[in-house]
């Protein structure tokens, strides 16, 4: 069912401040960004290697993001697993006893379907299933 990571979701509190350590200092690769009106968020996306990173910068207060980093500040938001088929993904965890956030998928950043595992199922880590646009 779930076939590899597909990316660390980092919350940041400014893009353009934070882009340059990723890129310059860490020598990551930067391939744009991207504004995902759904989840109030701005990602820059980055790879080293197979690794994804996404930071994620809230374009409102009301953002997920935006309270994540009020309440814990910069950091690590999620971990994203790729997933053939999302919504059988999605079955299978709430079969399981697994607490979703989104009981359907969502469009995410590339046209990728997303659903989030609530923390509480998950040993405190935000969980992201990602079915990659094909």
């Amino acid at each position: 069912m779930f076939s590899k990571i597909n990316h660390l979701g980092v919350a940041v509190r400014s893009l353009e401040e934070s882009l340059p350590f990723y890129r310059d200092s860490l020598g990551m690769k930067f391939s744009g960004t991207e504004e995902v009106t759904s989840q109030q968020v701005k990602v820059a996306f980055l790879t080293i290697g197979e690794s994804k990173i996404e930071l994620l910068e809230p374009t409102s207060p009301e953002s997920p993001v935006a309270k994540f980093l009020e309440k814990n500040g910069p950091g690590v938001h999620h971990v994203a697993y790729e997933v053939e088929d999302i919504e059988a993904a999605i079955a299978q965890l709430t079969e399981n006893g697994t607490r979703m956030i989104d009981a359907a998928p969502r469009k995410g950043a590339h046209g990728a379907l997303i659903a989030f595992v609530h923390p509480k199922s998950s040993g405190g880590v935000l969980t992201e299933l990602c079915q990659s646009a094909h």
